[in-house]
């Protein structure tokens, strides 16, 4: 179901750093059947670090509300790790757009999701998020 015009989904590898095993299942699910690309998991900001620099995925989504590393204290460690600062991030939360616009502004992130998401239409979702901020 590829729209002709729109953004190409050439396969991306994706890491979601997210505490709750139900919506990493739930966004890898719809990541890799919508658009096949290649999902990695970490269940904490530590993990999703060292993943991160292993991994160098394309892109990262980041759930805001953590134990231990939040989402605020995980991209920070992120930016400030030369092998990882350069990854895109884009932030999933369940707090309303408005609520967290203006504290977002000044982190460093290519993007906002809200949950709950729609799994299919995750990656077109954040191919939009991606090339808005290659312009």
């Amino acid at each position: 179901m590829l729209v002709t015009g729109q953004i190409n989904h050439m396969s991306k590898s994706i890491l979601i750093i997210d505490d709750e095993e139900d919506v990493k299942e739930i966004a890898q699910m719809g990541l890799e059947m919508a658009a096949d690309w290649s999902v990695v998991t970490a269940s904490s900001g530590t993990e999703g670090l060292i993943l991160a620099e292993t991994s160098q995925p394309d892109v990262i989504l980041l759930d805001l509300m953590m134990p231990g590393w939040d989402g605020k204290e995980t991209l920070k460690q992120l930016k400030a790790n030369q092998n990882t600062a350069n990854i895109p991030v884009i932030l999933m939360t369940a707090k309303t757009q408005l609520a967290i616009a203006l504290e977002l502004r000044e982190l460093d992130l290519v993007g906002v999701i809200t949950k709950p998401f729609r799994p299919l239409q995750l990656p077109e979702q954040i191919s939009q998020i991606l090339a808005q901020n290659h312009k």
